[in-house]
């Protein structure tokens, strides 16, 4: 159970919170406004922005957890993460830049028409709606377990909180509050690093010396089998490098943080530093779960759930509050953005860029419910959902990405031959998963089969109009 003073300072986190997105609800007088805070916010607010939107609970509590079973080996992905980004700030984002475009399926309508614009809007919609819903579910889980709440009270409790500050501060509330978000949570890794050197005996040279004679400071993997094992040094940072590739190029709810950004140089300096911030911050989780390692004596304790052990179990009363207002900090984060991307994609790719703010805000509340409604209509019993709805990034990102890197191929392209080409995309990973492939190589498979149905539909419409 929670003391009253943690409980106190969740109480205050969640008011303060809502009490800001109704102050910057003035701010909103467009739909522009409400989805890109009117393109003036400075680059470093979308930044952090950025970083918090990827970060869930789960990695807000997994990351520790791998470092106490293992070693370092996560590092090797977030490499991949930075070198991802900087191929989206130089072969995406220009794009996105011109014109003045809202999201960023318009840069499909506008080289490839309509159909094909709604196509990859309604794929970003089904992706996010599944996994964020699924994701949304999974963290209230782990809340449950920290906090002591029951599963529909921290759905409701999370949904509720996050829906009142989306709805009415908009993009502009959802960057500053995930501004914010990422230092407290940050904050809170490195509350529990302090309090472990505080209260041990050895210190901090010696822990990291006995770490290392364990092996538990590893972060390269050597091996030749890495079409198998995704954490070998080229599989994970290749395959990381596409994944950022492909969520930060291709994924509305990524890139519209830096679309609230003053200009293209703005924009890059977010993306390519939330590379380095989410490097920085996977390291100060790794570090928490080595240390928590050494002050636990190596226990066995259960899976993923080493950190919030920790939390429950050695943090005095207030500090333990402070950490589990990180937990719903990173719980909030992504669930504000997915409500926002989801209703900007809707107005501006389905409906028109000449939504109200009033519409554009019940359509938000629209898609609030649907996502809180998913974490409530499943629980953790359904195995085979919640896997597929946090897998099923990695069967949409590929087609998608591989849509935005053919608008730079001067070829006039036949539409079915890009359905068909983003279907196959889809379906060969089915058939990658069941090979045993590793998950790292997904996505550029994906993208190259994309690529080569493309070519080979066009080829065949075009023979059979010449015939014709």
């Amino acid at each position: 159970m929670l003391s009253t003073l943690d409980f106190s300072i969740i109480i205050i986190f969640l008011v303060g919170i809502s009490a800001y997105g109704l102050y910057n609800s003035r701010f909103n007088k467009t739909s522009e406004d409400y989805f890109l805070a009117g393109r003036d916010m400075p680059w470093w607010a979308a930044m952090l922005s950025i970083v918090a939107t990827e970060t869930s609970v789960l990695t807000f509590i997994s990351i520790p957890g791998l470092a106490y079973r293992d070693d370092w080996f996560f590092l090797q992905l977030a490499l991949g993460y930075i070198l991802g980004r900087i191929l989206v700030s130089i072969f995406l984002l220009p794009a996105y830049f011109k014109g003045g475009i809202s999201s960023i399926y318009e840069v499909l309508g506008a080289r490839f028409g309509a159909r094909i614009q709604k196509t990859a809007s309604g794929v970003f919609l089904v992706t996010r709606i599944l996994a964020d819903g699924i994701r949304f579910l999974a963290t209230a889980v782990i809340v449950q377990v920290v906090t002591g709440w029951s599963l529909p009270v921290a759905v409701l409790i999370i949904g509720i909180v996050t829906v009142i500050y989306t709805l009415m501060g908009g993009i502009r509330t959802v960057v500053w509050v995930d501004s914010f978000q990422f230092v407290l949570y940050l904050g809170g890794g490195l509350v529990a690093v302090f309090y472990i050197l505080a209260h041990s005996d050895a210190s901090l040279g010696s822990m990291l010396s006995q770490l290392n004679t364990e092996g538990k400071l590893d972060v390269v993997r050597w091996g030749w089998n890495f079409f198998s094992d995704p954490w070998l040094l080229f599989s994970a940072v290749f395959g990381g490098m596409l994944l950022s590739f492909a969520s930060h190029g291709a994924d509305y709810m990524m890139v519209q943080r830096v679309l609230s950004v003053r200009d293209l140089s703005g924009a890059r300096k977010a993306m390519i530093g939330s590379g380095f911030f989410v490097f920085l911050q996977f390291a100060v989780f790794l570090l928490a779960g080595s240390l928590i390692y050494i002050y636990l004596g190596g226990i066995d304790l259960e899976k993923d759930r080493e950190f919030s052990t920790f939390i429950v179990n050695e943090l005095p009363v207030g500090l333990k509050g402070l950490l589990l207002a990180g937990v719903l900090s990173a719980a909030m984060s992504t669930l504000s953005s997915s409500i926002n991307s989801l209703a900007s994609s809707t107005a501006t790719d389905w409906i028109g860029k000449t939504v109200s703010i009033k519409t554009s805000r019940l359509i938000s509340l629209g898609w609030a419910v649907v996502l809180i409604g998913i974490a409530l209509v499943f629980d953790e019993s359904d195995k085979s959902i919640v896997v597929m709805g946090l897998q099923i990034a990695s069967f949409t990102y590929g087609g998608l990405l591989g849509l935005f890197l053919l608008t730079k191929i001067d070829r006039d392209f036949s539409q079915i031959s890009l359905i068909a080409g983003l279907v196959a995309s889809m379906l060969i990973v089915f058939a990658l998963k069941s090979i045993g492939l590793a998950w790292t190589w997904f996505i550029g498979f994906s993208v190259l089969t994309n690529l080569i149905v493309v070519y080979a539909v066009d080829w065949g419409v075009k023979l059979k109009t010449k015939l014709n």
